[in-house]
């Protein structure tokens, strides 16, 4: 399956994006070569090996939450750019 440059300007267009000429050449002849590279693995046999969620098998890799002093209001507070009655002053997001 080939990607035309039309359906490349359509996708950058879907993604709010904006290409040069060159630029959507390039990115069209990527896609392709990410193409060809999937149909080159479609060919490998798998029909012996077991569908997996994760490359690595591994369960529940969480530690037990342990209670350990914090940073003193003095330390963690250092490096802030601004800060007011020992919290960190951040700009008003609402």
């Amino acid at each position: 399956m080939k990607i035309t440059r039309s359906e490349t300007e359509h996708v950058a267009g879907l993604a709010r994006l904006s290409f040069e000429r060159q630029e959507i050449e390039d990115i069209t002849g990527r896609l392709n070569e990410v193409l060809e590279y999937m149909e080159k693995l479609e060919e490998l046999d798998t029909s012996g090996v077991e569908p997996m969620t994760h490359s690595l098998e591994l369960t529940n890799a969480f530690r037990d939450d342990e209670v350990k002093p914090s940073l003193p209001n003095e330390e963690a507070l250092a490096n802030a750019p601004e800060k007011e009655n020992q919290a960190f002053v951040v700009p008003r997001i609402i």
